[in-house]
């Protein structure tokens, strides 16, 4: 079986250079070196990781890792290599080891006599059936290179989408943690040391001052209540939404909501046209491509509409009225999905509505941010600025008394 080896040696010109190789024996690495004219300095076999086996400490492939994977693989097939060279110097050159350990078990599937789709799909978190049945597709039809290609742009266009989306949603909620941890601050280390100081006046203070007093007396009583709502009420969020049926209300309730909704409704629609052209360009039946493009979709609500196309297609029916239907996709979507069932050009105005959206998902997160900041500001400045001043308020009744 072979091993890893680390080799040391020398070029022609005399300079040290040094790498790492899969080989039977040392002395075959040695064999190696020599004829590609390096002298051989030094050879050992590579330590072993003592937490290799061990899962969750061994870094994780990242979306970008299958990207540049799929974009190299496809410029190698272009250029006439054969696949099992592919995935050998694809493994060679792979940094992340858990996607390296991953490339080679495909290598020694595909020796084995068993497909590239069938080896990838025994990797389910890397490789998605997306992915998986666009390759088989790009194997039956011979044209690998094109599919993977396909792929790779595809995977770009997502992550960026995921990208952008995020990016809009990290300022809203950043602000949220420092205006709670804030409050907390001043309810519970700040607003006693007014209140202590307040005890001594004679007369009533004002109700602004009395309601933060109050609300602080509150949470300095009830703080690891307070605390235990604070930590519970996203962990029980999160329980809810990983149930189907609270997955189904809380997706629903998201796609209605005045300005997340929209960016919601629109990555939904760009997310589904692009990943559908992708797939109905490369070969893949529409019912299988509306199957997966269902259960990849993200959004309960999205999931059942496009199952809903499933269905009346599989009864003759066409891919727009259903989908109008739903009332979770355009009317515009839907049209130009008409025209495009009918002229026989789906799979590409499928695409002109992908690129049509992501112009739109851009300006929406673009409006978004213009949206959001303003507000966050003045809702700081009410919050905490509304805090301070209630403190000040009895200070200032007093100095306009003197």
């Amino acid at each position: 079986m072979p091993e890893v080896f680390l080799w040391t040696g020398k070029n022609p010109k005399g300079r040290k250079i040094k790498g790492e190789v899969e080989a039977e024996s040392a002395d075959q690495v040695r064999v190696g070196l020599q004829r590609r004219k390096i002298t051989p300095i030094r050879v050992k076999k590579k330590p072993k990781d003592i937490f290799e086996n061990i899962t969750f400490l061994q870094p994780p492939v990242k979306e970008n890792d299958v990207i540049v994977f799929s974009r190299q693989f496809s410029t190698m097939i272009d250029a006439g290599l054969p696949l099992l060279q592919c995935l050998e110097i694809l493994h060679a050159q792979q940094e992340n080891p858990t996607f390296k350990k991953i490339i080679k078990q495909v290598k020694t599937s595909v020796e084995a006599g068993e497909t590239f789709a069938d080896a990838l799909k025994k990797f389910p978190k890397v490789f998605n059936e997306l992915f998986v049945n666009m390759v088989a597709a790009g194997e039956a039809g011979g044209i690998l290179d094109v599919i993977l290609q396909r792929l790779s742009a595809y995977m770009e266009k997502m992550a960026k989408l995921k990208k952008q989306v995020k990016g809009a949603m990290i300022y809203p909620a950043i602000t949220m943690v420092i205006a709670i941890v804030v409050v907390a601050v001043l309810l519970v280390f700040v607003i006693p040391v007014f209140t202590e100081m307040f005890s001594s006046f004679d007369k009533a203070l004002p109700m602004p001052t009395q309601i933060v007093v109050g609300m602080s007396d509150f949470a300095i009583k009830y703080k690891f209540l307070l605390l235990g709502l604070i930590i519970g009420i996203p962990l029980l969020t999160s329980r809810i939404y990983k149930t189907n049926r609270g997955r189904i209300i809380m997706d629903d309730f998201f796609l209605k909501l005045p300005v997340f909704g929209i960016l919601i409704r629109k990555v939904a629609v760009a997310k589904f046209t692009r990943t559908a052209s992708t797939m109905l360009s490369s070969g893949v039946s529409i019912l299988e491509t509306l199957d997966i493009v269902a259960r990849t979709s993200g959004n309960k609500s999205v999931e059942f509409a496009i199952l809903d196309v499933k269905t009346g297609i599989s009864e003759g029916r066409s891919m727009a009225d259903p989908l109008l239907e739903s009332g979770v996709f355009p009317s515009m979507v839907c049209s130009m999905i008409a025209v495009g069932e009918s002229t026989g050009a789906l799979d590409i105005m499928l695409s002109k509505i992908a690129d049509f959206y992501d112009d739109e998902v851009d300006q929406a997160v673009g409006n978004l941010t213009e949206l959001i900041e303003p507000f966050m500001l003045v809702f700081l400045g009410v919050i905490i600025g509304g805090l301070v001043i209630s403190m000040y308020l009895p200070i200032f009744k007093m100095a306009g008394a003197l």
